[in-house]
This record gives structure tokens, sequence and C-alpha cells, in this order.
């Protein structure tokens, strides 16, 4: 017979069904990645000022980011249902919360195409088809084009750019119901700016990577050559389309100067990362890429609004 001390070893501890929802809560709002998501919004938000400097319509402007903000975290929570295999082989995805095992792929994929179906209603309903249209096709090449062919081609850094730069249109769309040439410079912005800075993750997360079958570039190519000079070409490449909005109207000399002065920071970066491969070069480039695209953003945003 078992004494109470034993009895209480060998039982295990059970949490109380409020601790467990506010878990389960937590992991389902991770499936969003908000973190990531943040950069979304912000863009989202920015390319709605730049397009109508004179004010967006608050109810214009709410539901445009709270549907934005659902599309955005469906399409991840979808990702993660479809990589849940090469996510659990990597360090740093495998305690997500579908290989991690507290959430099922079942969960993630209803809850990604809830979030994913009520976003494009609240746009389509809310705001315009216009931005509703973008947000779809933002969606679809995320999920179903970028998302397969991670596995399949090194190519797929630059498809899943196209989805990652798209979501500035949607806000320029939100704002004036169509998309002009501005709209679609911001949009080449955001996709080449991507570029060194996805080049910088898969460099340091290489051997996460190649464990899960991803072929990324570095991956492919160990001694890291190509990984840096396409890092310093997309860098110089985005220098001068980072000008290109005082060539459309919606910038003037004071952005052009800040958009420089951070360009030239961005390829010093990339170019030594270019030289010397190693963990130092490549985080100081992702991190001031991190830095460089908000600061580039709000300078655009201050000389639109108010210089």
């Amino acid at each position: 017979m078992k004494t109470g001390a034993q009895a209480a070893v060998a039982s295990p501890v059970m949490a109380p069904p409020d601790v467990k929802a506010a878990y389960r809560t937590a992991d389902f709002l991770t499936l969003t990645k908000p973190r990531l998501n943040v950069l979304v919004l912000f863009t989202t938000l920015a390319a709605m000022y730049i397009a109508a400097p004179a004010g967006v319509p608050a109810a214009i402007l709410i539901h445009a980011l709270v549907g934005t903000a659902l599309v955005a975290g469906g399409a991840a929570a979808l990702n993660q249902a479809w990589e849940r295999e090469t996510d659990s082989l990597m360090r740093r995805t495998r305690t997500r919360p579908i290989p991690g095992g507290r959430l099922r792929v079942a969960d993630g994929t209803w809850f990604g195409a809830l979030l994913s179906s009520a976003g494009l209603i609240e746009l389509a309903w809310m705001v315009n088809l216009v931005a509703a249209g973008v947000a779809a096709a933002t969606l679809v090449s995320y999920v179903l084009v970028y998302t397969p062919l991670k596995r399949r081609t090194s190519l797929s850094t630059l498809v899943g750019a196209v989805p990652g730069a798209l979501p500035p249109l949607i806000g320029w769309a939100a704002a004036t119901g169509t998309i002009t040439p501005p709209a679609l410079v911001l949009f080449g912005i955001v996709f080449f700016w991507q570029m060194p800075h996805f080049l910088a993750i898969a460099w340091l997360y290489r051997d996460d990577y190649a464990h899960a079958g991803i072929p990324l570039l570095p991956v492919l190519e160990p001694d890291g050559r190509r990984t840096g000079q396409q890092a310093l070409v997309y860098a110089a490449v985005l220098w001068p389309v980072s000008l290109l909005p005082a060539l459309v109207g919606i910038a003037g000399a004071p952005y052009s100067l800040v958009a420089t002065l951070l360009g030239f920071g961005l390829i010093a970066l990339s170019a030594l990362f270019a030289r010397d491969r190693t963990t130092t070069t490549a985080r100081r480039l992702f991190i001031y890429s991190i830095i460089y695209l908000p600061l580039l953003w709000s300078a655009l945003v201050i000389d639109r609004l108010w210089l």
C-alpha cells in the first residue's frame, strides 16, 4: 500500500483547466508569428499614409490593419502546419506548437484557414476589393507556392520575397483603391531588402537547414562564396531602388539622404560578409537589416507627411 507521499510522487501533476487554456491560447498565438507580422503591419500602415498624406479614414485604417493581420497570421499558421516535418528537424523551430506536439496539424490548418478567410472577408467588405485581392495573392503565393518550393530549390528565397513585399500594396490599395507606380516602388524596396536579410539568416542557420533537407544556397555551396556575393549584389541594387520614391513624387531630398546613408551601411556590411563569411559578419548584416527597414520607412513617412 502506497503512502501519501509515494502516491503524490507517482501521480502526474495536472495543470488546472485555466492554466491549460492559457497555454493553448498562447500556442495558437504563436502560430500567427506575431513578432514577424509586426513588420507586415508596419509597412502596411506606412504605405497607407504615404499614399494618402492628408489622412486615411479611421474605419478604413482599422479594418485594413485588422484584415491584414488576420491574413498574415492565417498564412503563418498554414505554413507551420505544412512545414511541421522540417520544423521538427531544426533546433530553432522544433519547439513550435505543432512539431512540439502541443497542437495537432488539424488545429493549425483550421485555425489558419479561419483567420485567412476572416481577413479576406474583412478587407473585401470593409475596405475594398483591390486590397482584398492583393492580400489573397499574398496568401496564395506564400502558402501554396513558396512553402512547397522551400524543399525543392534555392530559388524559393526569391519566390518568398514576393509575398513578403506585398503588404505595402495592401496598404496603398486600402488608401486609394488602386495600385499605381509609387506602390510598385514600395514593393521593390521591400523585395530587394529581403534578399540580404534572408541570405544572412540562411548562413547563420545553414546546419539546421541542411539537417532538414532544405536546399538553400549556403547548404548547396557550403563555402558561402555565392551567398556573400548575392547578398552584396542585392544590397547594391536596393540602394538605387530606395531612391525611386523621390523620382515618383512621394519623397524629397531629406529622405534621399537618409536612404543613401542607410544604403551605404547595408552595402558595407554585405561586402564584409561577402569577403569573410563568418557568424559574426552574418549576424551583423542580419541585425542591421532589421534596423534598416523601419528607419528607411520612417524617414519616408516623415518626409511625406511633414517635410
